[in-house]
């Protein structure tokens, strides 16, 4: 019963986690739209062309920046390990047990 309750409980934070990562997706597009939308209408006041305006690192950066914590929410809140996965991690394990057992069969 008690292992029941612990499944549940990281259930429901996982799914929080997950809820939570996509607020976290939605407000970065909101503000971030705003922000570029924003950045382009003044270049263009200032005298910049669209094509300026556009091009301008400035207008995009902050895209980048915060896209690089969006990315590792998304790693955290699904559990996305690219490098160390659990399949890598038996595979390792298997390796080392084989190797074990070849050095103990030399010494037989």
């Amino acid at each position: 019963m008690e292992s029941e309750r612990k499944k549940l409980k990281r259930a429901r934070r996982r799914v929080e986690q997950i809820k939570s990562f996509y607020w976290h997706l939605v407000v970065y597009i909101g503000v971030n739209s705003f922000i570029s939308i924003s950045k382009l209408i003044r270049n263009m006041i200032d005298g910049e062309t669209f094509t300026e305006a556009f091009l301008d690192f400035g207008t995009f950066s902050i895209w980048i920046f915060w896209g690089i914590g969006i990315f590792f929410h998304a790693v955290k809140a699904f559990s996305i390990s690219p490098i160390f996965s659990k399949d890598w991690e038996e595979r390792q394990i298997q390796k080392y047990i084989e190797k074990d057992k070849q050095q103990a069969e030399k010494f037989r």
